[in-house]
């Protein structure tokens, strides 16, 4: 594809799938310091280039969000891995009045397609992965976010085991703020920034998180957060998973992190899935670790530097 000024992606298409235009507006939620794809303006965009996220809902929001920006006409080029919505990708875009090429390669199924004058359904789609609150009456949310309708289990359990906190802390993956509001019950917490690469659930906890002790950051943990340390605690339930596939590296980098962010005696509480193998870095990051609960598949461990 040829370069223009008026080009965006979402994600990172692989290069030999897609390719990208050069200069093309970044609008992932999950890439920090990315264009919110809600803030492009209606028919404004020649062409779009897209990694399609793997949830349904999600999908088709985020398809009828990049029809809404492209002008009538302008080229669309879609990839997704074939067990992760790729096989739906065609039927979807289908119902939003698109005439389709397709292609296959590298376990990817790719469609091409010219947004049509008007296509259909998006007012639908947009109302369904919209943010929203949880039952109603809830916790604001959004499809996409992790555990976006539903209290997880390792966070659940990690809220059991929580001691009332002193002083300043942060939570590494924030989510929506549900953490938040456990450790904000305590008088003596004078600090808590929420941090999360995921821009959605960072604006989803501004709205569920309302108290002046908070400050929010759309960051990526594994590069390190050069404006936070000394801090007294942290708490974490991190992310184990990325493109679909499992990886172990990112809880061990979120270890590392909260270990340069706390001071000495300052302790992190964290909760992964059993079978994750977080013991030799905790051991090697912090002076004393302690496994604090075991069940249904989780532990929680108190790390103290």
């Amino acid at each position: 594809m040829t370069d223009t000024t008026s080009a965006a992606v979402y994600g990172f298409p692989p290069r030999e799938v897609i390719e990208t235009p050069r200069g093309a507006i970044q609008t992932a939620p999950t890439v920090p310091g990315a264009e919110p794809l809600e803030g492009l303006a209606d028919a404004s965009l020649d062409a779009f280039v897209a990694l399609a996220p793997a949830g349904a809902v999600e999908r088709r929001y985020v398809l009828a969000q990049m029809l809404r920006a492209l002008k009538p006409g302008g080229r669309l080029t879609v990839a997704a891995p074939k067990d992760r919505g790729g096989l739906r990708l065609k039927k979807e875009l289908e119902a939003f009045g698109c005439k389709i090429g397709e292609d296959a390669r590298r376990h990817h199924r790719i469609c091409i397609t010219l947004r049509p004058e008007a296509p259909a359904g998006l007012t639908e789609a947009l109302a369904e992965g919209a943010p929203r609150r949880i039952d109603g009456e809830g916790l604001w949310t959004q499809p996409g976010v992790f555990s976006w309708d539903r209290l997880d289990t390792g966070t659940a359990l990690l809220m059991s085991a929580l001691p009332a906190f002193s002083g300043a802390g942060a939570d590494l993956g924030c989510g929506i703020g549900v953490l938040a509001h456990q450790v904000l019950a305590s008088p003596k917490v004078t600090k808590l920034a929420l941090i999360d690469i995921d821009r959605r659930a960072l604006d989803a906890a501004r709205r569920n998180v309302g108290d002046d002790r908070v400050s929010f950051s759309h960051a990526d943990v594994r590069l390190g957060l050069p404006e936070l340390s000394g801090l007294d605690f942290v708490v974490s339930n991190p992310p184990f998973h990325e493109g679909g596939g499992e990886d172990k590296a990112l809880g061990q980098a979120f270890i590392r992190g909260a270990a340069a962010l706390l001071k000495k005696g300052g302790a992190l509480w964290l909760v992964a899935n059993r079978h994750l193998p977080y013991e030799a870095v905790l051991g090697e990051h912090f002076t004393r670790v302690r496994p604090v609960i075991d069940q249904n598949g989780f532990k929680v461990f108190e790390a103290v530097k």
